[in-house]
């Protein structure tokens, strides 16, 4: 079939033509094929991905029947903001098309009565998360609710699949094919890097032949820009790039709408707060992160919808697809970490496929800027870069099977075709299938005793259900894949609520305190179980920091810095400061060649320091740092600490190291990383998560909360319990994959230990070196948030840079 005449028509009256890819997808529909989308950022992929829908409802092709009734697509999107930008997009052509077709969100903000009312008569497109569709399919109903889904849209994809939620909706998914088995699936992204991968995740039985690849037309090639400090060097340590301020806002008073990224929460308040000092002009400018109440980021997303901001500072809360066209120049402050997600927020400007986006990277070290252009030079080249697939999670899977059972009995040989049917969980056999229903069923052997655990039973023809109606409350009450710090609700006495804190910084503050969040200086007027009550403040306070994982630096970046360094003929188009640093560092000791692993020792006020170049990121760094101590003391070599960053890791102690290769020998991955994650704080907040997520633990009951202590006390009790009686406990096998996947990088670990027997490098110098400084000058401030220590940085960074930069050799 070809494009309907409607929407042909309604593209020429917008002066637009029905691009490639958007035929390609309505194609792909019509072949009764699921479809995977790669399309650079403003090419109308959403547009793409629904025009199926669009079509299904135009006269043309209705030919005088009735419009289909009931639930036809579904949208699945990672952000609620998304959604909500969609349903206004979406709404355009819908209207101006003149078709029968209800749009509506669901989202863990809607309100309960439209939830029920959508469960009975549903709209015929719905907008929503993984979490919630999850919940949805948790209801008696959802087998008629979904019974005549025609198609499923998956926005945004890489920003989700390869992690939990992606699990979640991969058994959605699923379960959803079982319902409706003419199901039709789509994904659309800009930024995927391994486009065979994707299609396989979204196949149902990993089958590629069933999903038809999309690929748009390359748009305009982006402007990207690094910023340099004016008349000062580029700073040897710090995150925040707070130098390039002054710059910032000339930037925004330049352009129309400028959109800041920052990477961390904390780091959105604290640019804005800075911006917000030197707005002489009082230029609306506004902030955006997770942690704000719904009103407030509801506020400022129709703010700038509306153009009524010259700026908007934000975190990853922003990164993706959100469609405002007005954007014409985005910044980001910091580093990338990944050439795809700068892509990503690139985007964000001039949100068409024919206007190049224009965007700054302002880099808050030495390091970073390095790390800026391998990022520069990979959004040139188109290189993208993202995590990898990995088995699915079985705690993922616990929550599932709870949900299904939540729908109405089910049997276990039929559910397990359901899951096995989703590569991520096509490895469960009878044996884990077996092991996963006696976890749900009883708590597992350790706790089988024990009532409070035992959420479902066998009916005597095989079938499984609930033991208890409730039972399905408790789930949906508690269901979900995002683990967040335990947070307290900040509100004004009369009720209005700006947002959260994470309880560890609200718990510390006393009557009298003031802190700053969502831009206001605030003072407390004190705590009430899980709100902390406050008022406008007169004076400046300090900015909560957030416990959140750090973004992690891709390997495929990781190897681009390596890269730059090693390239001396290309040190020319670095500003003069950093090409001295390399060259001062290449004459005095040496640089990290590819595929070798440099090591560094030397003295530094009477303490015996060593240096290693990994470049394998902040995690597998700080790992690395926990094993090579625990080494040391074995060997007497008295270990007083150790800084990460995410290129080099720095231990001091008491003597010097003159064997680094013994510490690095290849076992150090067995019995002693098994030993010490076993004993650290690690596996055990692994275990609180898994718990959290599997169901085990429950952190609400109606109308109460636990605190985060209550559920910390909960989790490290059952799981001594666990370690002692049940050490193969589904999990705790749960918790090491997590501790060895996200918590510890122990891939990339294993990489750094492979490449350290192959090629590693010891150079003895009597002092520091240039290529240390950024790592030596975090020690002491390493945990403090980053950006509070950046001003702290700079006295200490110039003494060591003094020493460092000293062209004798030694």
């Amino acid at each position: 079939m070809t494009v309907p005449p409607e929407i042909t028509g309604w593209f020429a009256g917008r002066g637009w033509q029905v691009r490639r890819h958007q035929t390609g997808m309505l194609a792909a529909a019509d072949a009764g094929q699921h479809a995977l989308l790669v399309a650079d950022t403003g090419a109308g992929k959403t547009l793409a991905g629904f025009l199926p829908t669009l079509a299904a409802f135009t006269p043309s092709r209705l030919n005088g029947e009735p419009a289909p009734e009931g639930l036809h697509t579904l949208y699945v999107s990672p952000l609620k903001a998304l959604a909500h930008d969609v349903q206004r997009n979406l709404l355009a052509p819908i209207e101006e098309l003149g078709l029968p077709i209800r749009v509506e969100t669901r989202s863990g903000d809607t309100p309960s009565d439209r939830k029920a009312r959508q469960r009975v008569r549903p709209p015929h497109v719905l907008l929503t998360t993984p979490e919630s569709l999850s919940l949805l399919l948790s209801y008696p109903e959802s087998a008629d609710l979904f019974a005549g889904l025609q198609r499923i849209v998956i926005d945004e994809v890489h920003a989700f699949a390869t992690g939990k939620r992606g699990d979640l909706l991969a058994l959605a998914l699923s379960r959803l094919q079982a319902i409706s088995p003419g199901l039709q699936r789509a994904a659309l992204s800009a930024t995927v890097a391994d486009p065979q991968a994707f299609r396989a995740w979204l196949a149902p039985w990993g089958d590629l032949d069933s999903v038809a690849l999309v690929e748009g037309e390359s748009g305009a090639a982006p402007e990207l820009e690094i910023l340099l400090p004016e008349g000062q060097r580029v700073p040897w340590g710090g995150h925040a790039a707070a130098w390039a301020v002054p710059q910032l806002y000339q930037a925004i008073r330049d352009n129309r709408t400028t959109l800041i990224f920052t990477n961390t929460r904390f780091l959105a308040e604290y640019i804005f707060q800075l911006l917000w000092e030197a707005n002489d002009d009082t230029l609306p400018i506004g902030i955006h992160h997770g942690s704000l109440s719904k009103e407030a980021r509801r506020k400022v997303e129709g703010a700038m919808a509306r153009g009524e901001l010259r700026a908007l500072v934000c975190t990853a809360s922003l990164d993706l697809g959100v469609d405002w066209g007005d954007v014409d120049l985005v910044v980001q402050m910091g580093a990338p970490k990944g050439s795809s997600r700068l892509l990503q927020r690139i985007g964000r400007a001039n949100h068409r496929l024919d206007c190049p986006s224009r965007a700054l990277l302002a880099p808050g070290n030495r390091f970073e800027f390095l790390e800026a252009t391998a990022a520069q030079d990979a959004v040139r080249e188109g290189q993208r870069d993202g995590e990898d697939f990995r088995p699915g999670a079985l705690d993922v899977l616990a929550q599932h099977v709870m949900a299904c059972a939540c729908a109405g009995p089910f049997g276990e040989a039929d559910l397990l075709a359901q899951v096995r049917s989703s590569l991520a969980y096509s490895w469960v056999d009878e044996a884990v299938w077996t092991r996963v229903l006696e976890f749900v069923a009883t708590g597992g052997y350790a706790l089988r005793a024990y009532d409070k655990f035992r959420r479902i039973v066998r009916n005597a023809d095989g079938t499984w259900r609930l033991t208890h109606p409730e039972q399905a409350a408790r789930h949906r009450l508690n269901a979900g894949i995002i683990i967040d710090s335990e947070m307290l609700e900040v509100r004004f006495r009369n009720g209005r609520s700006l947002g959260r804190v994470e309880e560890d910084f609200g718990a510390g503050l006393k009557p009298g305190d003031t802190f700053r969040f969502a831009g206001l200086d605030l003072e407390v007027e004190g705590l009430r179980d899980l709100e902390l009550i406050v008022r406008a403040a007169k004076k400046a306070g300090q900015i909560p920091s957030y416990n959140g994982a750090r973004m992690p630096l891709t390997t495929h970046l990781a190897d681009r810095v390596r890269g730059l360094i090693a390239d001396r003929a290309g040190w020319g188009r670095f500003p003069d400061d950093v090409r001295e640093w390399l060259e001062v560092q290449d004459w005095r000791s040496r640089l990290p060649g590819p595929g070798e692993l440099l090591v560094e020792s030397f003295p530094h006020r009477d303490r015996e320091y060593t240096v290693y170049y990994t470049f394998e990121g902040w995690n597998a760094n700080q790992s690395l740092g926990m094993l090579i101590t625990r080494r040391m003391e074995a060997a007497g070599l008295g270990p007083l600490g150790f800084v990460a960053n995410d290129y080099s890791l720095g231990i001091w102690g008491l003597k010097a190291v003159d064997d680094p290769a013994a510490l690095l020998s290849p076992e150090i991955l067995t019995a002693e990383f098994v030993e010490w994650v076993q004993n650290s704080y690690l596996l055990r907040r692994a275990f609180r998560e898994v718990a959290v997520i599997g169901g085990l633990v429950e952190r609400q009951h109606p109308g109460k909360r636990k605190t985060g202590r209550q559920v910390t006390f909960s989790t490290d009790l059952i799981y001594d319990v666990l370690r002692k009686y049940e050490p193969d406990h589904v999990l705790i096998e749960a918790a090491w994959a997590d501790a060895r996947t996200r918590m510890t990088d122990v891939g990339r670990l294993g990489a750094l230990l492979d490449r350290a027997a192959a090629q590693l490098v010891h150079v003895r110098l009597d002092r520091v070196t240039p290529l240390a400084v950024p790592v030596m000058v975090m020690i002491g401030r390493e945990t403090m948030p980053q950006g509070a220590a950046d001003d702290d940085l700079l006295e200490e960074a110039e003494t060591l840079a003094a020493a460092a930069m000293r062209p004798t050799r030694g």
